[in-house]
């Protein structure tokens, strides 16, 4: 019974819009043609008898339809009559024309690629550091960031709260134009696993050695308690002395770039924050949106970015 209902529910729901749709316009146009005149006669004077309807003493008189008014509406229903004859609208009817608005997307974009294919191939030949000098090419880079990368890194690719800055020489995964097109091609996954089992006290103390890698710390003695605890914990992937591994993309915590970094809130309660609860991290991978030439284009951007003065 409910398979029997399956295949007869798609053509009941289209049966029923045509319906609506034309029974709404044969009803319309019904009302227009049974109002447009009227059995009220003018007298000697051409004066008509009112519909005895009056607001502000302002009488409604019984008059027929302007013509013109009449015409145009007589006009949008032959429009209405005919656009629903040519495209899709009448249910499950594809319309004449067989327009879908997936065709003409397609159309579009196969126009788009038969113009554009050639310049784009153009770029992908020139080196990214040569290609990021050419003021021309970086136009067309910088719109297609807009597009694809803005929504994540910010319009002035600055980042955000666990978004990279990519203006910066700090980077996760490398800068090098190889390690940009990796990251623009295939994406990244990064991890830090929680460390909770460590107790909020050790949290502190690891919290303050990394502080002071870079300079921050606000109790010595505490950091000093925590290094054990980083070469222990920490070292395999930040590396002994806390300069990262772009290899795993773990970052430098000798620098003053945090990713995670609260804004408004003291870098402390980030740090224990993170190794509390653990990051993860996602770089979609872009090669199969925009394509291969247009990923050399914009590494050549993003290339470009930290270098600038």
């Amino acid at each position: 019974m409910s398979s029997l209902w399956n295949d007869v529910l798609p053509g009941f729901w289209s049966v029923w819009i045509i319906v609506i749709t034309l029974g709404t316009i044969v009803i319309s146009a019904w009302l227009l043609f049974a109002n447009r005149k009227t059995d009220k006669v003018a007298d000697a004077e051409g004066n008509v008898e009112t519909t005895g309807h009056a607001a502000d003493e302002i009488e409604e008189y019984d008059n027929p339809l302007p013509r013109w008014w009449f015409q145009l509406y007589v006009g949008t229903v032959i429009f209405a009559l005919g656009y629903l004859l040519l495209y899709p609208g009448l249910g499950n009817f594809a319309g004449l024309l067989g327009w879908t608005q997936e065709g003409q997307w397609e159309a579009e974009v196969a126009r788009a690629e038969e113009r554009y294919a050639p310049i784009f191939e153009q770029y992908q030949q020139v080196p990214i550091p040569a290609l990021a000098q050419d003021a021309e090419a970086m136009q067309v880079a910088e719109r297609l960031f807009l597009n694809n990368c803005a929504i994540c890194h910010g319009a002035n690719a600055q980042g955000g709260y666990g978004f990279p800055d990519l203006t910066d020489d700090a980077w996760l995964y490398g800068g090098t134009p190889e390690a940009i097109v990796t990251s623009l091609t295939n994406g990244r996954n990064g991890l830090m696993p929680a460390w909770q089992q460590l107790g909020e006290d050790n949290i502190g103390r690891l919290t303050q050695y990394v502080l002071s890698l870079s300079g921050q710390a606000e109790d010595p003695q505490r950091a000093e308690q925590g290094e054990a605890l980083f070469t222990s914990v920490c070292a395999a992937c930040h590396a002994p002395d806390g300069t990262g591994n772009q290899a795993l993309g773990a970052p430098n915590l000798t620098d003053d770039a945090w990713l995670y970094r609260q804004p408004g809130q003291p870098l402390e309660a980030s740090i224990r924050q993170t190794l509390r609860n653990g990051r993860n991290g996602h770089m979609p991978a872009q090669a199969a949106y925009i394509g291969e030439d247009k990923v050399h284009l914009v590494a050549a951007y993003v290339y470009g970015l930290s270098r600038r003065d």
